[in-house]
């Protein structure tokens, strides 16, 4: 499988160069050169494997012989190493938990994924790389737990001051060893900025190998698609084809479950649930796509005025925004909605969501209301107690702690306060 990159397509890098670069040197993403297609009777064949073999064969034709078969399915067992439970909410409307991993974001499986190739190509590697990494919430906690420890790797997390939930900050300040935290006074977008002109500054790619641990990665990106087959082994065999609507920021996790309709997974219909910052959503609507300044919601990782990946499904689509719509249904869903979501949710159903699957599932609620003959799930991307005092508040109860936030408390915090500046970036970069 090679990699082109959407500023030029006659740039080419098979997968093991696209993941370590993390981006082309034009700025392009990288994009794979076919969607591998499976026919009806061969997506009845991996619905019905083990989730691990499902997802070796889903992979390797874009890993290609840069891994090694035996290698590959440890990376994938890895991976995959917690529950994806499909849980029912009503009669209609399910929820699949992606929170159940080390992290409790959705986001541990790709940083798993990813951190693991990474490992793999830097064994034979010359040169120590440093893996840049913005965050808007959940990326950086999966990120630093998935590198923790690796050999030859080291993780830089930029996270805008103030703007994530304290157990999202813990897990970005409290790793220590090969992991750095630095709070930006900005946004998301300012971080992400910042990380984009590293990759093209010459002086720092003269000094240190870089690459991205966000979803422009494709080690990062392409697993996410694993959730929906996921979803799909477990969806109940007399309801109708899925509409799955999905918690949207940067839009990799979309993106990614595109490329599984794409291969021919049998989901019916895709919801772009947005909050405030809804650039894409507007676009589902019919307006022109217009990038906007990232506005600070409750539903803080999907708070991306200009998402990445938006361009890969332009991409995938061959740039057809009436056949995108006809697909893709957009949402936005106010901070007073996705509350009052949380607290109605539980009331009537003794769910408890956080943030980001109340404006998922709220988003899917309204699909549904206008198209009853459906039927639906949302991906619940991260774990409640990640966001406990807009959470308890919502529902009028104390969340119970999961271990893997527990094991937290108590643990030194440290982090470096940084300006939204990258020629302070670059300067703390090359002085390290």
């Amino acid at each position: 499988m090679q990699y082109y990159s959407l500023h030029n397509p006659q740039l080419k890098v098979d997968f093991r160069e696209a993941t370590i670069l993390g981006q082309a040197p034009d700025k392009g993403l990288f994009f794979p050169e076919s969607i591998p297609t499976y026919s009806v009777e061969e997506w009845e064949e991996l619905l019905h494997l083990p989730a691990q073999e499902m997802a070796f064969r889903i992979m390797q034709p874009y890993v290609g012989d840069t891994i090694p078969a035996a290698t590959l399915q440890k990376i994938i067992a890895e991976t995959l190493s917690f529950p994806f439970p499909l849980v029912p909410v009503t009669s209609s409307l399910y929820a699949l938990e992606l929170f159940h991993g080390p992290t409790l974001a959705f986001k541990d499986v790709g940083a798993r994924f990813m951190s693991r190739c990474l490992g793999y190509f830097f064994q034979s590697h010359p040169k120590k790389v440093t893996v840049l990494v913005a965050t808007s919430g959940d990326t950086g906690g999966a990120v630093a737990s998935g590198f923790l420890g690796v050999a030859g790797v080291e993780v830089v997390i930029l996270y805008p001051k103030g703007k994530v939930s304290p157990v999202q900050e813990l897990q970005l300040t409290t790793c220590g060893q090969n992991i750095s935290a630095l709070a930006v006074e900005g946004s998301f977008d300012d971080c992400q900025f910042m990380v984009k002109e590293a990759f093209m500054d010459a002086d720092l790619q003269q000094h240190r190998q870089l690459t991205s641990a966000n979803s422009i990665n494709v080690a990062r990106w392409l697993p996410q698609q694993l959730y929906y087959i996921l979803a799909c082994q477990q969806w109940p065999k007399q309801l109708p084809l899925p509409v799955v609507s999905v918690p949207s920021g940067n839009f990799g996790n979309l993106c990614a479950g595109l490329v599984a309709w794409k291969s021919g997974l049998p989901v019916h219909h895709f919801i772009a649930a947005c909050n405030a910052n809804d650039s894409v959503a507007a676009f589902l609507q019919g307006a022109a796509f217009s990038p906007q300044k990232a506005i600070a919601t409750i539903s803080n990782a999907m708070d991306v005025g200009n998402p990445s990946n938006f361009i890969r499904i332009l991409e995938l689509f061959q740039q057809d925004n009436e056949l995108i719509r006809g697909l893709v249904s957009g949402y936005t869903i106010s901070d007073a909605d996705t509350k009052a979501t949380m607290e109605r949710v539980y009331r009537d159903y003794h769910y408890v969501l956080d943030p980001h699957g109340a404006v998922a599932m709220l988003a899917l609620e309204r699909f549904l209301a206008d198209n009853p003959s459906e039927a639906g799930l949302f991906m619940a991307t991260a774990h409640p107690v990640k966001f406990p005092e807009t959470v308890e508040r919502a529902i009028g109860k104390q969340l119970e702690m999961p271990a893997a936030a527990k094991d937290l408390i108590g643990k030194t915090s440290y982090s470096v306060p940084m300006a939204a500046d990258f020629l302070l970036f670059k300067s703390w970069l090359l002085n390290r």
